[in-house]
């Protein structure tokens, strides 16, 4: 059976039917998952089964595989997996990383000079009433901003820090001076055109976001906020209602997510893979 797709709650997302993970896909299959994937952004994939390695091998159709920055979340079995959980081994340690509480809207790897935008995402175990994950679309959101706001930040450059994260969601943890010297502060274009559609994105992450270049801190904070605030409307904005089985892939170079928080008495463990997506097909942030 070919592919077949539907798109959910009328939204961008898609959701791709007629395709077990755990095999083999056709390279006419997976071309076409490529081309979707570049235009809309979120790939739904309902009432899957599959293995870590099955996972990394699926993942690796569309891009290298890579880990995360954060090696304490690594799978034991696999480094290009990543755990999503807040829960623990035997040793009462946890597992994996971002815990229970709500991630407020973000872009992954955001504060690296060459960010890998893919993302894929399966969920293992999940909480009654399960948290929501969010999807902004920035293309759209572009389309949308006024024009005031969109000649404001042509040609201009964010300043992404690690710092800002860590200070948001790990108050009080004070970074190494190793992290620090390896995570120092980028600059990525706020404007970026994707290169199937030539179609203007705007390339955000609140989480990280610590200004603008060439402007004075507080006024490039502002001007920030209201560009997210914008971009953020309801129109823009996909809510996942995740079911065990599901496999998510998104596209961070023109898309924010966010989290919302969930009861810590109840276990949640998603698989993740980051994939370094390739130029020709997403757009790939790069130094400003």
């Amino acid at each position: 059976m070919g592919l077949k797709t539907a798109s959910i709650d009328e939204s961008f997302a898609i959701e791709v039917q007629g395709l077990n993970l755990w095999e083999e896909p056709s390279v006419e299959d997976v071309e076409s998952l490529r081309d979707l994937w570049s235009r809309h952004g979120v790939l739904v994939f309902r009432r899957q089964s599959v293995s870590e390695d099955e996972l990394i091998r699926f993942s690796a159709k569309f891009g290298e595989v890579v880990p995360h920055t954060r090696p304490e979340w690594f799978s034991q079995s696999a480094p290009e997996i990543t755990l999503v959980s807040n829960m623990k081994n035997s040793e009462g340690r946890t597992i994996g990383g971002l815990g229970t509480g709500e991630l407020a809207w973000h872009s992954d790897q955001s504060f690296v000079e060459f960010p890998a935008t893919g993302c894929l995402l399966y969920a293992v175990e999940l909480p009654p009433n399960p948290p929501d994950t969010s999807w902004a679309n920035l293309l759209d959101a572009y389309q949308g901003l006024p024009e005031n706001l969109k000649r404001q930040i042509d040609g201009r450059a964010a300043i992404f820090d690690y710092m800002e994260r860590v200070a948001k969601y790990e108050p009080g943890n004070e970074p190494s001076e190793e992290v620090r010297n390896r995570l120092p502060p980028v600059k990525h274009p706020i404007v970026n055109s994707h290169p199937v559609t030539g179609e203007k994105s705007l390339y955000l992450d609140p989480g990280t976001m610590a200004g603008i270049d060439g402007m004075e801190e507080a006024a490039g904070r502002a001007l920030l906020e209201d560009i997210t605030a914008a971009a953020t409307r309801p129109e823009f904005v996909y809510h996942h209602k995740w079911r065990i089985g599901d496999v998510v892939m998104w596209d961070n170079g023109f898309l924010l997510h966010k989290r919302e928080a969930f009861n810590p008495t109840h276990n949640r463990l998603m698989k993740r893979t980051i994939i370094r997506l390739p130029k020709n097909r997403h757009i790939c942030p790069g130094p400003a």
